[in-house]
């Protein structure tokens, strides 16, 4: 159920201009999401606010309005005490407005602003007393159910720039539908600034008038407007003219009919508006972030940038720890990193890091996603989009649902980008300097080894002096112990070596791993929950906006 406008009768103008501005900034957040017709409206009454406003004078624009044969032009012509309109058999009779104006203040640019050409002043000396009706301008105008389109409508133009109404209506046509589903029910929120007039009361005995008014307040109660102000009149006889007149003056008086009007025309666009916003929306913090990270992280081929980064780390180990004998075999085998284009690096350059570098190189040569780490990606974008939405009207659900589903290649190149970005080496752990230098030892020891050996056993075979060998077990005892101490500790260490090396990966793996996610996170961030979030927050700004704009706020 839409909420009743509530009318605000001492408006002063800065609080008027911000509630016009609030329902502007709240048609431009929302613009897009909120019901066009509705948009159309509010930008309509902001206009209004902005136009009126800006008019000089403190003018009150009083509307008679009312159907044919009502006596509306008769009795305009009772108020203003002369013969001013042309009230007639003929039907259609009031064609265009005619205005009244009582005052000294010039009007011109009020009348002109609501496009009424027959004007008249009314003497100074009218209405002389206690009564003032300096401000007023009544306008009489063509007959709301007249057979002439054009009729209606510039009935229907000028009662939307009018300060107060005044229905007009008669003791045949007081129930007609017209006047109150199409008029005084569809303004029952300005009740404030509503008078409703039985003219032709003369023609009603005293019992009958007593009925027909009581019948007529039921029917305004059943309008929405139980306030409602009935005056029982005639032109003819002058019955409640004077009183009408009154009416009027407490309308005119303290200018503030036009601000109320204006104050109501902003809240009833507001109010219309506010019912394509929720009364809430979901925290970004409550989305489902961490599947979408997942899926991401598959898609840009995380999973196989961390194991290439763990065999890189073991080969790279197996370089300088490996047993030196074997160690060219590592020539021959590919590069894990270098084959994803991930190993490029920035030496002899100490400003420049490997990511720098990486970044300009382009893309890499991670494979493309699998069907199924795509079809994982729109599943998780689908399902924040929809967690995101949940509570929503559909069009700000949609719009949740759009910003979350950016276009996939924007997306993939992100992805590669912050892969290339991210540093997937670290500093060479020492204890290869160590392994390396043993491993040359040993190497060295084992070499000498067996040239002593080569030395000793040539020596003998050509029966030259013996070489010495500092050993009492045999002549070739120590250089055997070099020889083969030298190979099995070189090849012992090697797989101690080995066994750091792939704990070494894992630990390396885990902190690329962790850096990727960060990485991929920062893609999911900004190119779909950031996109949300920004939703999210127009909405939430667009029912602030409007709630101040209906003086809810």
């Amino acid at each position: 159920m839409t909420p009743r406008t509530t009318t605000d009768t001492t408006l002063d103008p800065s609080r008027l201009e911000a509630r016009s501005r609030a329902l502007a900034d709240a048609i431009e957040l929302g613009n897009g999401q909120l019901d066009a017709a509705a948009v159309e409206d509010a930008e309509r009454i902001v206009r209004k606010v902005d136009e009126r406003t800006a008019i000089v004078g403190s003018h009150t624009v009083v509307a008679l309005a009312g159907a044919t044969g009502s006596g509306k032009s008769s009795l305009f012509n009772a108020v203003v005490g002369a013969e001013v309109a042309q009230p007639g058999v003929r039907r259609p009779t009031t064609s265009t407005p005619t205005a009244a104006v009582w005052g000294m203040e010039p009007a011109g640019e009020l009348l002109t602003w609501l496009g009424v050409g027959k004007r008249h002043m009314v003497p100074q000396s009218q209405d002389h007393g206690e009564r003032n009706l300096d401000g007023l301008v009544l306008l009489d105008l063509p007959d709301f159910d007249s057979r002439e389109s054009r009729n209606r409508e510039e009935a229907e133009r000028v009662i939307k720039l009018s300060d107060v109404f005044v229905w007009v209506t008669d003791p045949q046509k007081y129930a007609d539908a017209r006047l109150h589903d199409d008029y005084v029910k569809a303004l029952r929120d300005y009740g404030a600034v509503m008078v409703v007039v039985l003219n032709q009361a003369d023609r009603l005995t005293p019992e009958q008038r007593e009925q027909c008014i009581a019948d007529l307040q039921r029917l305004l109660e059943a309008d929405g407007v139980p306030d409602a102000r009935i005056v029982a009149t005639s032109a003819t006889t002058g019955l409640g003219v004077e009183e009408l007149k009154d009416r009027l003056a407490n309308a005119v008086s303290g200018a503030q009919a036009a601000r109320v009007r204006l104050s109501t025309d902003v809240a009833t666009a507001a109010t219309r508006l506010r019912t394509g916003v929720a009364d809430s929306e979901r925290s970004v913090e409550d989305l489902p972030r961490r599947e979408l990270v997942d899926a991401l992280a598959r898609s840009a081929g995380i999973p196989t940038v961390v194991d290439a980064v763990a065999r890189d780390f073991r080969m790279e180990a197996w370089g300088h720890t490996g047993w030196p004998f074997t160690r060219w075999v590592r020539a021959f085998k590919p590069q894990p990193l270098k084959r994803l284009r991930l190993d490029r690096t920035a030496e002899g350059a100490p400003d420049i890091t490997d990511a720098d570098v990486r970044s300009v190189l382009g893309r890499s040569s991670i494979p493309p996603p699998t069907p199924a780490a795509r079809s994982a990606v729109e599943l998780a974008t689908r399902r924040l989009g929809h967690a995101a939405g949940e509570g929503l009207p559909q069009r700000w659900a949609d719009a949740v649902g759009d910003a979350a589903a950016p276009p996939s290649a924007d997306v993939a190149d992100a992805l590669d980008q912050a892969v290339l970005r991210t540093p997937l080496r670290g500093r060479k752990p020492m204890w290869w300097s160590v392994f390396g230098a043993l491993q040359v030892l040993l190497a060295v020891i084992a070499v000498a080894g067996f040239l002593w050996l080569v030395a000793v056993a040539g020596a003998a075979w050509l029966q030259l002096p013996a070489i010495p060998t500092f050993d009492v077990l045999g002549v070739f005892a120590t250089p055997a112990i070099m020889l083969v101490g030298g190979l099995i500790g070189g090849l012992l260490l090697a797989a101690i070596g080995r066994w750091l090396a792939a704990s070494g990966a894992r630990r390396r793996a885990k902190a690329v791993d962790r850096r990727l996610r960060s990485a991929v996170a920062g893609v999911s961030d900004e190119r779909i929950v950031e996109p949300v979030a920004q939703v999210l927050e127009r909405h939430a700004s667009t029912r602030e906006r409007l709630d101040v704009a209906a003086g809810r706020g």
